[in-house]
């Protein structure tokens, strides 16, 4: 049987995948390798996989609703569960494109599931939402009881709107889901839109790195191979129930943003040029995952503290930005 994965050449995507290789599972891979970020680390990341025994690619936008139903009917009986991870990912992105985020987070989400209703022998749906929909919630840890109706950027909005559409299919067409709501994921092939990518570039290059409120932000930085554990944990536990299930995935560990860098300018050998500036109104102060519902679902604990998983960024950084070179 095959595990349908959207979102394939993405940095959680790819990870996922070969997890998913390694225990000898079959994964049908798509992506539509949008030009958000340099698609030479989405072609990257791809090359890691193709030509692995039980990979299949396919390029299509989950969006396009003919060419993802059609693929529904013709893999009706080899598509068992589905891992959804495609989306137009970035807070800050969504106040320049808003368009790109509905397109691809709602009507694509709504897709997929329509896609689902149509696979004869589907066992499970587990998607990426994004502790984003926690908006400006001041209650630490963030906890998946907690209201989530006061979205703070447009990127929430549409991850929000994903979780209703996954209820209403969950309830209406008994289809079994699980909503992940992802915490600050850092790690080796990162995205380059995200802090660790565009702090290790700048240290590197000597630019200035503009720390919000002097760094003293907290986020739960949580690494990826910590992630893929509790993707595949959720995978092989299906929801027994008509009501979807969604669940933190995180570290459970509130870091300030400077002792992140700090680490980095360490693994790195150099130090940071900083330059101060006020929170925008799309950050939250603080971020914190309660892992409890999870944990007690999957044994889910994270294992890889900021002390460890930096220095292996920093260490697969270095790398790609010497192959990147010209002649590299």
């Amino acid at each position: 049987m095959t595990v349908l994965l959207t979102g394939a050449a993405g940095f959680i995507g790819m990870h996922v995948a070969e997890a998913l290789l390694a225990r000898g599972e079959r994964v049908l891979g798509l992506d539509s390798l949008t030009p958000y970020y340099d698609l030479r680390l989405k072609r990257a990341r791809l090359a890691r996989l193709e030509g692995r025994a039980g990979f299949e690619f396919l390029p299509l936008d989950v969006a396009d609703r003919a060419a993802m139903l059609a693929l529904a009917e013709e893999r009706a009986a080899e598509v068992t569960r589905i891992v959804h991870l495609a989306a137009q990912p970035g807070v800050r992105h969504s106040l320049v494109d808003p368009f790109a985020y509905v397109d691809a987070n709602v009507m694509g989400h709504l897709v997929v599931l329509e896609a689902a209703r149509r696979l004869g022998r589907l066992e499970h749906v587990v998607y990426a939402s994004s502790s984003s929909v926690y908006g400006g919630n001041e209650s630490l840890p963030f906890r998946e009881s907690d209201r989530v109706d006061h979205p703070v950027s447009l990127y929430a909005a549409t991850k929000r709107a994903a979780e209703l559409i996954s209820e209403s299919y969950a309830l209406l067409f008994a289809l079994p889901q699980t909503g992940l709501r992802f915490f600050t994921v850092y790690g080796p092939w990162g995205r380059p839109d995200m802090a660790p990518w565009l702090f290790a570039e700048a240290i590197l290059e000597g630019r200035p790195i503009t720390l919000y409120e002097g760094g003293r932000l907290r986020r739960d930085f949580t690494y990826i191979e910590d992630i893929v554990a509790g993707v595949l944990g959720c995978l092989d536990r299906p929801p027994e129930s008509r009501r979807p299930r969604l669940l933190n995935i995180g570290n459970h560990r509130s870091e300030e943003v400077r002792r992140f860098l700090s680490l980095l300018e360490q693994a790195l050998g150099r130090e940071a040029v900083v330059v101060e500036a006020p929170r925008p109104p799309t950050d939250v102060p603080e971020t914190c995952a309660d892992i409890d519902a999870i944990a007690a679902l999957t044994g889910f604990a994270p294992r890889t503290p900021i002390e460890a998983g930096v220095p292996r960024f920093a260490e697969w950084f270095l790398g790609w930005r010497e192959n990147r070179r010209p002649g590299g």
